[in-house]
C-alpha cells in the first residue's frame, strides 16, 4: 500500500479525533437542581438569617444570584412544563380554565404534549447523556396504565427515577405501610393459588376428567372478584395510586416509604454522575423536598428553629451539599454549570394549627398559586459555572425560568426550535456579564389561563430604573385583612374569587417590592403612560397565542384504568427498594 496514503489516512484519523474531543470538552456537564415550593425568603444568601442554609449560600457566594428571577406559573405543573420548554404554559396548553390548576392524579390522560421540545431533547441530539432525577409531574399515562406516553423518556430524559406525581399528605407518615405491604403479598398468592384451582377444575370438568359441580367452580370464580373488589375499595387513598416511586419504567414502590426518598434520589444522583463523569451530561435533580407534608429523616428532625418546615429545608440543603460535593470529588466543578431555583413561591396557607409548614416569600405579598403577587412567583435563582461566569455578583435585572431553555441551548451548541415562540431569553449574556440589562421588556403573568399581571421593565432605563408591574385581577383574600387564601388553601383565579381592576393597580416594583401602595396619576408622572404602553403589549402578546387543547380543564380527570399498577390489578403493593436492587450501570 502507498505508505503517503497510509500517512494522509492517519492525520484525517487524528484531525477527526482532536475535533471530537474539543467539541466535547466544549461542552460543558449541567446540573440543574428545583426544589418544590421553596420560598424566595427561605434562603440565607436572600436574606434568612434563621434557617441554616450553607451549601447554597456557598453556591450562591462562588456564583451570581438572581434577585429577580420568575416562574411562569405559582403552581407545580404549568411552572415546570414552561421550564422545561422555555414556553409560557399557555402555549403548551398546559394551563385549566377552572380551579384544578395542577395535574390531579397518576390516573388522568393529561400530560406535556408529547409534540413539545425540552431542553432535555435538545441537549439529547447535542450528544448529552440526560437524566430527571426527582418529581415529574407532566403526566404519565394516556390509554392505558402502562403506556407511559409522558414518560420522561418521551421529552428527551435518558434516565428516570422519581416521583411521576408528587407529594400529598396522605404520602406521609403511613404508619400502617409495612403490615399493609405484608398483607398484600399473601393475599395476592392466596388469590394465585385460588385461581389456579379454579382453572385446573374447569379444565378438568370440561374433559371430564374431574367430577366436581359447576356451583363450586363459579363460587370460586365469585370469591376472586369479589375479594379483588373489596381489596381495591379498602384502597382508594391516594397514598395507593400516587405515591410511588420508578425507575425508568418500572415501579419499585407502591406506596413508597417517603422520608427515604430524598436520600435514594440523592445516591441516583451521585451514581450518575460517576457513571457519566467522561461527560457531557445533564442532570436534572427536581427535590420533592419542601413540599408537605414533609417527609424528613429522624437525623433532621427538631434541629431546626422553624419546626417541621425548617427542618425539611435544611435537610434539603444538605442533600445540595451531597450532590455539589459529588460533583467536586469527580473533578468536574470546572467544567460543570450548576443552576438552583424553586418551582414557585412558597406555601402561606399550608398550616396545621398554629405551626407553618410552607415558605416564607421575603417582603414580597402572597404566595404559591397567585399568578400575580409576586410573593407566588418570585424565586431563588443562583448560577456557577467557574471560569465562565463571573461568580459573587448580583443581578438585579427581571430574569425568568423561560430563560434556562435558551440558555442550555446557547451553552450546547443546539439550535432554538423554529417552528415555535420561545419566550425565554438567553441568560448567558448577562451571566457573563456581556450585557447589563434584561432582553425581557414585557413578562406576562397567569393564573390558569387567565391573566392577572404585566411586568414591564423598559429598554431605557433612564435614571429611574423603574420596573412597572401592571396588575388587571388580584385574588381575594380570605378571611378579610388576611395576607392568604386561608379558608380554601389556595387562591382562586377567576369568578367571584377574585377582584378585576378597571382602571388596573401599578406598582413600581424597584421603589416598592412589597407591592403595598398602587400608584395613580397623582402619585406618578407617568401613570396613564405606563398604562396604555402595557395595554398595547398584553394586545401584542395575546394575537399571538394559538388556542390548544387545555391539559389541565377536561383531561384532568381520574380514570382508574390508568393507575399505574406494580403487580397485577387491583394487588398493586410492592416494595423493591428493600431488596436492595443495584443501580444500572
Amino acid at each position: 500500500m502507498n505508505p503517503s496514503f497510509i500517512f494522509l489516512c492517519l492525520v484525517c484519523s487524528l484531525l477527526t479525533t482532536c475535533r471530537s474531543h474539543g467539541a466535547k470538552e466544549h461542552k460543558p456537564n449541567i446540573v440543574l437542581i428545583m426544589v418544590d415550593d421553596l420560598g424566595i425568603g427561605d434562603l440565607g444568601c436572600y436574606g434568612n438569617d434563621t434557617i441554616r442554609t450553607p451549601h447554597i449560600d456557598g453556591l450562591a457566594r462562588e456564583g451570581v444570584r438572581l434577585t429577580q428571577h420568575i416562574s411562569a406559573a405559582p403552581l407545580c405543573s404549568p411552572s415546570r412544563a414552561a421550564f422545561l420548554t422555555g414556553r409560557y404554559p399557555i402555549r403548551s396548553g398546559m394551563v385549566s380554565n377552572g380551579n384544578n390548576r395542577v395535574i390531579q392524579s397518576l390516573g388522568v390522560p393529561s400530560g406535556l404534549p408529547p409534540n413539545e421540545t425540552t431542553f432535555a431533547a435538545l441537549l439529547k441530539r447535542q450528544g448529552y447523556s440526560t437524566a430527571l432525577i426527582g418529581k415529574w409531574h407532566q403526566g404519565l399515562n394516556c390509554r392505558s396504565r402502562s403506556d407511559h406516553c409522558h414518560h420522561p423518556y418521551n421529552y428527551g430524559f435518558d434516565y428516570y427515577y422519581g416521583m411521576p406525581f408528587t407529594l400529598t399528605n396522605p404520602c406521609w407518615p403511613d404508619p400502617s405501610r409495612d403490615t399493609e405491604l405484608a398483607i398484600g403479598h399473601w393475599l395476592w398468592l392466596c388469590v394465585q393459588l385460588v385461581i389456579i384451582a379454579t382453572l385446573t377444575l374447569t379444565l378438568g370438568k370440561l374433559a371430564s376428567r374431574v367430577s366436581v359441580p359447576w356451583s363450586l367452580i363459579v363460587t370460586l370464580t365469585l370469591f376472586v372478584l369479589l375479594l379483588a373488589c373489596a381489596w381495591f375499595y379498602s384502597y382508594q387513598s391516594p397514598l395507593y395510586w400516587n405515591c410511588l416511586l420508578m425507575r425508568e419504567q418500572n415501579i419499585m414502590e407502591q406506596p413508597m416509604k417517603a422520608e427515604r426518598a430524598g436520600s435514594i434520589m440523592v445516591k441516583e444522583a451521585v451514581s450518575f454522575l460517576e457513571r457519566h463523569k467522561e461527560g457531557p451530561f445533564l442532570l436534572f435533580f427536581s427535590f420533592l423536598h419542601v413540599h408537605e407534608p414533609l417527609p424528613t429523616t429522624d437525623e433532621f428532625i427538631g434541629t431546626s428553629k422553624h419546626g417541621l418546615y425548617g427542618d425539611n429545608v435544611e435537610e434539603m440543603d444538605s442533600m445540595v451539599g451531597k450532590i455539589l460535593g459529588a460533583i467536586d470529588d469527580l473533578g468536574l466543578r470546572n467544567h460543570t454549570l450548576v443552576y438552583f431555583t424553586s418551582d414557585h413561591g412558597g406555601h402561606l396557607e399550608a398550616r396545621r394549627g398554629h405551626a407553618q409548614l410552607g415558605g416564607w416569600n421575603g417582603v414580597y405579598k402572597g404566595g404559591k398559586g397567585m399568578g400575580g403577587w409576586e410573593g407566588g412567583i418570585r424565586v431563588p435563582g443562583i448560577v456557577r459555572w467557574p471560569g465562565k461566569v463571573p461568580g459573587g455578583r448580583s443581578i438585579e435585572e427581571p430574569t425568568s425560568l423561560m430563560d434556562v431553555f435558551p440558555a442550555l441551548a446557547s451553552v450546547s451548541g443546539a439550535t432554538l426550535p423554529q417552528d415555535r415562540v420561545i419566550d425565554g431569553r438567553d441568560l448567558m449574556p448577562l451571566l457573563r456579564g456581556d450585557i447589563q440589562h434584561s432582553e425581557h421588556e414585557f413578562l406576562f403573568h397567569y393564573c390558569g389561563s387567565f391573566l392577572h399581571a404585566v411586568r414591564w421593565h423598559p429598554r431605557e432605563h433612564g435614571e429611574s430604573g423603574a420596573v412597572w408591574k401592571v396588575h388587571y385581577v388580584t385574588p381575594i383574600f380570605q378571611p378579610p385583612g388576611a395576607g392568604a387564601c386561608y379558608k380554601t388553601l389556595f387562591c382562586g383565579c377567576s369568578g367571584d374569587e377574585v377582584t378585576t381592576h378597571d382602571p388596573p393597580l401599578l406598582f413600581d416594583l424597584s421603589r416598592d417590592p412589597s407591592e403595598s401602595t398602587p400608584l395613580t396619576p397623582d402619585t406618578e408622572p407617568l401613570h396613564d403612560l405606563v398604562i396604555k404602553t402595557v395595554a398595547a403589549a398584553l394586545r401584542e402578546h395575546q394575537a399571538g397565542i394559538i388556542p390548544v387543547q387545555q391539559q389541565l380543564s377536561q383531561l384532568n380527570k381520574d380514570q382508574i384504568w390508568l393507575r399505574p399498577c406494580c403487580g397485577v390489578f387491583p394487588f398493586c403493593l410492592c416494595d423493591k427498594e428493600e431488596l436492595k436492587a443495584p443501580i444500572p450501570q
